[in-house]
C-alpha cells in the first residue's frame, strides 16, 4: 500500500489520480483505491481538507493528484441575489457544507433542506456533480475553527 503523508503546495505533476467524495476529502485518515486500482493510505495532519486539483506525495516519490468525484447534490439557481442570500443564511446556520457560485448555491443532497429552501421560493434540482463547497474564513477546516482570542472550538 502507498502512503500518502504529505499535501504539496506547489502545482506538481503528478502520476496517478485519487477520485474521492467531499466526505473522503475532509478525512486525515483514510484508506482508498487509486483510479488505476493501487491502495493507497492518507494520513495527512488534522483538519487538512483536500481540494480539486490538490497534490499528494509519498515518501517513495509518488505523487497523486486528489480529483473531486461526482456525487448527488441538491443545486439551487435563482436570479435574485437577495433570494440566494435567504438560501445561504438559512442553509449555513444549519453547518451546511454550500458551494457558491454567482447565483447558484450546491450542497450534498438532503430532502429536508431541499424543502427548506422551496419554503423560501426557490426551485431545487438534482445533479449528480463534483462537490467543491467553500472552505471556510478559518482556514478550510469544517470541523474547528480558531478566533483572534486564541480559542478554538471542535
Amino acid at each position: 500500500m502507498i502512503c500518502l503523508t504529505a499535501k504539496l503546495d506547489e502545482q506538481s505533476p503528478c502520476g496517478a489520480v485519487l477520485t474521492l467524495t467531499y466526505e473522503q476529502r475532509v478525512k486525515s485518515r483514510l484508506r482508498a483505491v487509486l483510479d488505476d486500482g493501487r491502495e493507497v493510505g492518507v494520513f495527512l495532519e488534522r483538519g487538512a481538507v483536500l481540494r480539486h486539483g490538490d497534490c499528494l506525495a509519498a515518501d517513495d516519490g509518488t505523487r497523486v493528484q486528489v480529483r473531486a468525484a461526482r456525487e448527488r447534490v441538491s443545486a439551487v439557481v435563482a436570479a435574485d441575489p437577495l433570494l440566494l442570500a435567504k438560501a445561504c443564511y438559512h442553509l449555513g446556520n444549519r453547518h451546511v457544507a454550500l458551494q457558491i457560485e454567482s447565483g447558484r448555491l450546491c450542497y450534498q443532497h438532503d430532502h429536508v433542506l431541499d424543502a427548506l429552501v422551496r419554503g423560501l421560493g426557490l426551485t431545487v434540482t438534482e445533479e449528480e456533480v463534483p462537490f467543491e463547497p467553500e472552505p471556510g474564513a478559518y482556514g478550510g477546516s469544517i470541523n474547528a475553527h480558531q478566533h483572534t482570542t486564541g480559542h478554538d472550538h471542535a
